[in-house]
């Protein structure tokens, strides 16, 4: 199908359970269109070398702002002189969530989780970790937004903003074939995931649910993620998406009938995980317990620097 499409996919290895990103190439009105970029890792340079030797780039559309989607972003570019397209959200964090200030903010949320300070340190390092793969960071001159019309291969795409996985997350969708690139709002097999931190939008996975229902009015045919391989009939996949969630949220309330940190919650709802995965799990822990409070199901209290969640 993408060959007929007149997309070229480009998969890069990531060193994680989650083993590669999808990015794509194709041609525009303009020339050559990339879209997402993958780590700033050897790995990712060796794979876009030959590529870039065949193809003159002319745009870089990066769909967010997660390493794995912007970290090679800025190198490409400067490969290419190409130009950076991103939502606004999205560029203000990637240029920002690596910074000293920002990564000491983080910090300092850990330390309200209920988190050992042992392991607090250690995902904070964690998230430090990546800034020799986000960097040097690009130069975005275009804002994608809502609606927008992009020329990439043989058809033209409509941009939908979809935020949850990230603020600022966008989908490109054609409607005449109804396929829709559904980058990280969509994935076969597992749920994106949904993680707050205690910045940014207040409520992820509302956003996340709202965005699955402006989907799910598409009746999209054919998806194509940054995570997995194409797959038919979007909405059976959102249904099980939104069911999955249901499930979690009905498990998260079920779990504070007596006050619970985040931290506790969040060890009763995964198993023994990666660091790396241990973030994302206290993360999706935080955007479920807070979709509880701020739909009226819990109430939260800060005790000695730490937050605790009741279902009420």
């Amino acid at each position: 199908m993408l060959s007929e499409l007149g997309v070229k996919h480009v998969t890069i290895p990531l060193p994680f359970r989650l083993n590669h990103v999808n990015c794509f190439l194709a041609e525009s009105d303009r020339g050559w269109i990339i879209m997402d970029a993958g780590l700033n890792s050897e790995v990712t340079r060796a794979i876009w070398k030959p590529i870039l030797e065949k193809h003159e780039v002319r745009d870089i559309i990066i769909t967010h702002y997660h390493p794995d989607h912007f970290g090679y972003a800025g190198e490409l570019q400067q490969l290419t002189n190409a130009e950076v397209w991103m939502t606004k959200i999205e560029e203000e964090s990637g240029l920002s969530f690596w910074e000293p200030e920002s990564l000491e903010s983080v910090h300092k949320n850990y330390q309200t989780y209920g988190l050992p300070d042992e392991l607090s340190q250690i995902l904070t390092m964690d998230e430090e970790s990546f800034i020799t793969q986000v960097k040097p960071y690009p130069t975005v001159e275009h804002h994608l937004s809502e609606g927008m019309e992009i020329s990439f291969g043989k058809y033209s795409y409509e941009v939908i903003f979809t935020p949850g996985h990230s603020d600022g997350l966008i989908t490109l969708y054609n409607k005449e074939k109804s396929i829709l690139f559904s980058t990280d709002h969509i994935l076969p097999g597992i749920s994106p995931n949904i993680s707050y931190w205690f910045r940014g939008s207040r409520n992820p996975l509302e956003s996340f649910i709202n965005s699955l229902e402006t989907i799910k009015s598409l009746d999209v045919n054919y998806v194509i993620p940054s995570h997995g391989m194409p797959f038919y009939n979007a909405n059976k996949r959102i249904t099980e998406l939104l069911e999955h969630h249901q499930k979690r949220l009905e498990q998260v309330f079920g779990l504070i009938k007596q006050p619970s940190t985040i931290y506790e919650v969040s060890k009763l709802l995964f198993k023994v995980l990666s660091i790396h995965e241990t973030r994302f799990a206290i993360g999706e822990t935080l955007a479920h317990l807070e979709y509880l409070y701020l739909n009226n199901q819990c109430e939260k209290s800060l005790h000695d620097g730490t937050w605790y969640y009741e279902a009420t």
